[in-house]
């Protein structure tokens, strides 16, 4: 946010908001019970195993945050993706929000209790204006 909260740029605000999910995923913290440690799986695959190819490993690593916008690869695939940078990765996802999205229609009487609002509220500043 610039100008303390006078105008803010939409891209940081989709950064803010992976960042929020990771930080919400993160403070979870981690289950450690018997599924989670998987002492079957360990013992299958043994030492030097390759623990990547089991479902068990699969299944757990879709449980971890996935940013859209961090991008972990390695520096030469990254490069031919076109070396995107995060905040261009935000932007492009802005874009994308404001082309695609569709938000849910506000509930009945919504709408009209927001005017009822703005109406004395407007009426109030009126008011003022007028006894000073």
């Amino acid at each position: 946010m610039l100008e303390l909260g006078i105008t803010f740029d939409l891209t940081q605000l989709v950064m803010d908001n992976e960042m929020a999910k990771m930080i919400s995923r993160a403070v979870k913290g981690i289950s450690i019970n018997d599924e989670s440690i998987g002492l079957d799986v360990i013992e299958q695959v043994g030492p030097g195993g390759n623990f990547l190819s089991t479902e068990h490993t699969l299944r757990h690593m879709r449980e971890q945050s996935h940013s859209k916008l961090i991008d972990r690869r390695m520096w030469q695939p990254w490069q031919i993706s076109g070396s995107k940078n995060m905040a261009e990765r935000a932007h492009e996802e802005l874009l994308s929000i404001l082309k695609n999205h569709k938000p849910d229609p506000l509930p009945a009487g919504v709408l009209s209790t927001l005017h009822s609002i703005v109406e004395n509220a407007e009426k109030e500043i009126l008011e003022r204006k007028r006894n000073k």
